[in-house]
């Protein structure tokens, strides 16, 4: 395939490259329409079915409601002018049709009202209520948030739709920064390697069309499936540096290609025969990688893998087809505008990878044990992982949303503090007397539970909390006529038909082992008379996604280990080294987890605000490291069996190898530090730690375990790397695989 393809591409250069036109013109398009990204979410879970009862019961999502705090440095929210201005400021939400309610001291149920005003802080809140859907809501508040202003009052919103719109916003500048700083310093790396503007600019341009490509479709799906908003910045990230990863790598080929004397045409069949052989492979690897966050089904991890693996299918397609095609219009011309004052390069062996490779075979033994042990030791903090779903604290504190959670946590905190909620399902009305007996039950139940601070229930005055079992009984089934407006208002929050609401606040953080300690309690007695709980909340949430991602875990890594064990068989025609591989990048990611454990969980180097891992965090970085780690690995066993072959010496093969592809590697690892490097400025705690930690692990590969720890076990393993059954040999042969080099090389001399 590859022998044919590149006479194919030469020959129909032009129809390639305008095909490639034609799907950037209709991806720019796509990406111009917009999309309807969400927070993400994981569906069928007990946390979400909760949310879902909320719903029904209050007759919109509780991510509809979002909180307006009013602030003065003098006026008293008792006030007749503080209220006046309250009053102006949410006069044009009273009037719009999208505002389903609104609910302030005045107008709110007493239950809440008392929460709602710190007159020693000069504070009063507003809850607003966005009617439709949550995308429909979300879709709505930047016009609403834009009506609200008060030239006496100074205006903060917060709440889950100002988190969402916040987000959003700062992901969009976040993705702008990160690819204005990544591009121009991935050229700069891609001057120095190749001396030349013209041959330096193509992988920038294919990475370019890849990414411009891959996020118009992600868009595009984003209006029919839950993708979470920091998918665009992954798969930016992604398919930037993995297609100007590939297009250096043909780039280099080429131009080497070229230095041999080959004509234009010779050369671009022979870069597509090897390279472009190479590009395929390492292309199938990180997409296996990614395509291992399919089994996360029903999750924004999935659609993630999806949008990674498309975004990763258009890199190596454009490398393999667009990026020759380029050589075949440019021919002579890719050697323009040489960059003055830089010498040419030297095509031999790289006299600096030469000692350096001899020196790691003279001493293999010596190389491998401390950087095996370096790694491993960086890889301990990940041993005390915690994780936790992204919340408005991903946020830097000047954003509004995370400035408006601060101040509540400050003025309100029975308002901000964790929040758990209740849902009990009966077969039938829930207001009997059995089943309002049972609600107090487990209402006193949950009271006794530590760390718990109050529950708010029918079945629960605080101006009146020796109230018994009967008295509430006997109150909601016969409400009085003077409390009967008061029960009515509290009866629509929190019941409906067979559905019952409550809610249990703690001073403990959201996720902290004490809220999860308090969630797990509650769900080990479910039983509420004849009916059942199910408990919601963002510390519910925490536990039921951490639980729903480890249980598919497993299946994930099995699935990207074994597909790339195949590949990596299939490309050499060993057992041992995919084994060795797997183990290798095993090691590499376990030192990045650990160093992402210890900056942004312990808050060390440059994080202020440490909080737990987001849970999708470990997964994500798993499958695309991995992948990523295979990239390198393919491209210096490629070269490290070629030698082999050649010459049937284990330990020259293996130094030539390294010589022939450590500069290129470390060439690729530096555009990809550069790359991910920028998207770790970025100003969100998810995306930060995304671009750190594959920046870090990219680092770690192409340096400690590239350069010393593959070459050093290899020169140890000796000529068991090129072993392989002669049944799975044969198989290989009948899937068209090139012969190994044990079946063609001599004896070898180690």
């Amino acid at each position: 395939m590859f022998t044919t393809l590149g006479p194919l591409l030469y020959r129909h250069r032009w129809t390639v490259i305008g095909a490639w036109a034609l799907l950037w013109a209709v991806s720019l398009g796509l990406l111009l329409r917009g999309g309807a990204m969400t927070t993400g979410h994981i569906r069928n879970l007990e946390a979400e079915r909760a949310e879902a009862a909320v719903t029904r019961v209050t007759g919109h999502p509780p991510g509809n409601t979002f909180v307006v705090i009013f602030q003065s440095d003098t006026l008293d929210p008792e006030d007749t002018p503080f209220g006046d201005a309250m009053n102006r400021a949410l006069a044009p939400l009273r009037s719009d049709p999208r505002v389903a309610a609104i609910q302030t001291l005045d107008s709110a149920p007493a239950a809440i009202a008392m929460a709602l005003e710190n007159p020693a802080q000069h504070a009063a809140l507003a809850l607003v209520t966005v009617a439709g859907t949550e995308k429909q809501a979300l879709a709505a508040y930047p016009a609403l948030r834009a009506k609200l202003h008060s030239s006496t009052l100074r205006v903060t919103c917060t709440g889950k739709l100002p988190f969402t719109h916040d987000l959003d916003h700062t992901l969009e500048v976040d993705l702008l920064r990160a690819e204005l700083l990544s591009m121009p310093l991935a050229l700069l790396v891609l001057l120095w390697v190749f001396r030349t503007l013209v041959a330096a600019l193509l992988p920038v341009l294919v990475g370019g069309l890849a990414v411009v490509g891959g996020i118009g479709v992600v868009t595009a799906l984003s209006r029919s499936m839950d993708i979470a908003q920091y998918t665009v910045n992954v798969c930016s990230l992604i398919g930037l540096g993995v297609a100007i990863d590939y297009s250096l790598f043909m780039v280099s080929r080429y131009r080497e290609e070229l230095q041999r004397g080959r004509s234009f045409d010779a050369a671009l069949a022979e870069t597509v025969r090897t390279a472009g052989k190479v590009v395929a492979f390492s292309g199938a690897a990180v997409g296996t990688g990614l395509c291992g966050l399919l089994f996360f089904s029903h999750s924004y991890l999935s659609a993630m893998g999806l949008g990674g693996a498309i975004v990763m299918a258009l890199a190596a397609l454009a490398a393999l087809t667009f990026l020759p095609a380029l050589f075949a219009v440019l021919g002579p011309r890719i050697h323009a505008l040489r960059l003055p004052g830089l010498a040419r390069r030297n095509p031999g062996p790289s006299a600096f990878w030469h000692p350096v490779a001899m020196w790691v075979m003279q001493r293999p033994v010596w190389v491998l044990v401390p950087t095996l042990a370096a790694l491993l030791c960086m890889g301990i903090p990940f041993l005390h992982l915690r994780m936790a779903r992204a919340d408005v604290r991903v946020l830097e504190p000047s954003v509004e949303a995370r400035a408006g959670y601060d101040l509540l946590s400050r003025d309100f905190p029975a308002l901000a503090g964790t929040r758990h909620v209740i849902a009990v399902k009966f077969p039938g009305p829930a207001l009997t007397a059995a089943r309002v007996g049972a609600a107090w039950d487990l209402s006193r139940r949950i009271a006794k539970i530590p760390g718990v601070r109050t529950v708010q229930s029918l079945v629960d005055d605080p101006n009146h909390p020796d109230m018994s079992r009967a008295a509430f009984q006997d109150l909601l089934i016969h409400p009085p006529p003077m409390f009967a407006k008061q029960l009515a208002e509290a009866e629509a929050l929190t019941v409906k038909g067979g559905e019952l609401l409550m809610y249990v606040t703690q001073d403990a953080p959201s996720e902290s082992e004490a809220a999860r300690a308090v969630v797990r309690a509650i769900r080990a007695d479910r039983a509420v008379g004849d009916g059942a709980l199910e408990v919601g909340g963002e510390t519910a949430q925490d536990v039921d996604a951490t639980a729903f991602i480890l249980s598919r875990a497993p299946r994930a890594v099995a699935l990207v280990v074994s597909v790339s064990l195949v590949v990596l068989f299939l490309l050499l025609g060993s057992v041992l080294l995919p084994i060795k591989a797997v183990l290798m990048n095993v090691v590499s990611i376990a030192g990045s987890f650990g160093a992402l454990v210890w900056v942004f969980q312990e808050g060390h180097l440059f994080v202020q605000h440490p909080r737990p891992i987001e849970p999708s965090l470990p997964v994500l970085l798993f499958c695309v490291i991995f992948g990523l780690s295979m990239d390198y690995e393919v491209l210096m066993l490629s070269r490290m069996k070629e030698a082999y072959a050649e010459r049937g010496d284990n330990t020259a093969a293996v130094a030539l190898g390294l010589e022939r592809s450590a500069g290129l590697i470390t060439s690729a690892a530096a555009i990809m530090v550069a790359v991910f490097g920028a998207f770790a400025l970025a100003r969100v705690v998810v995306v930060q730690a995304v671009g750190f930690g594959m920046a870090l692990a990219v680092a770690l590969d192409a340096t400690l375990v590239r350069v010393l720890l593959v070459p050093a076990t290899m020169r140890l393993l000796g000529r068991a790397n090129w072993w392989a059954p002669r049944a799975l040999l044969s198989l290989r042969a009948a899937l068209g695989g090139s012969p190994s080099p044990n079946e063609k090389a001599p004896p070898p001399a180690d």
